[in-house]
C-alpha cells in the first residue's frame, strides 16, 4: 500500500518550466508510477510512467521531449521535470501507482489529490 501527495503545481508562463513532486508512504519501490493529467472537460490522460527501478519510461507523444520523469526510491519520491511548457499543458496533474508496467488508466489503483499547473499564454 502506497499514499501520494503531490506538489510543485503553480502559474507559469509559456516557455516556462516546472518541476513537480509527488511524496510517497509505504512499499514506493514496489510500485510502477506515473503522472497523468485531467484539462477541464477532458478525460485523464496518461502523461508518463517510470518503472520500479527506472530501466523503462514512457512517455505521451504531447510532451515528449519537454517532459522528464523520474523517481528516487530512497526518498520516496516521484517527480515530473517539465520544459518549455504550453497552455495546452494546463490541467490538475496527478501521481499514480500501479503494480503493473501499464499505460492504462485502470491498472492504477492508488492517487494522489492532484496539483494544478496552469500556463498562461
Amino acid at each position: 500500500q502506497v499514499q501520494l501527495t503531490e506538489s510543485g503545481g503553480g502559474l507559469v508562463q509559456a516557455g516556462g518550466s516546472l518541476r513537480l513532486s509527488c511524496a510517497a508512504s509505504g512499499d514506493f519501490g514496489t510500485f510502477v508510477m506515473a503522472w497523468f493529467r485531467q484539462a477541464p472537460g477532458k478525460e485523464r490522460a496518461l502523461v508518463a510512467s517510470v518503472s520500479w527501478s527506472s530501466t523503462k519510461t514512457y512517455y505521451a507523444d504531447a510532451v515528449k521531449g519537454r517532459f522528464t520523469i523520474s523517481r528516487d526510491n530512497a526518498k520516496n519520491t516521484l517527480y515530473l521535470e517539465m520544459h518549455n511548457l504550453e497552455p495546452e499543458d494546463t490541467a490538475v496533474y496527478y501521481c499514480a501507482a500501479s503494480t503493473s508496467l501499464s499505460t492504462r488508466i485502470r491498472d492504477y489503483a492508488t492517487w494522489g489529490q492532484g496539483t494544478q499547473v496552469t500556463v498562461s499564454s
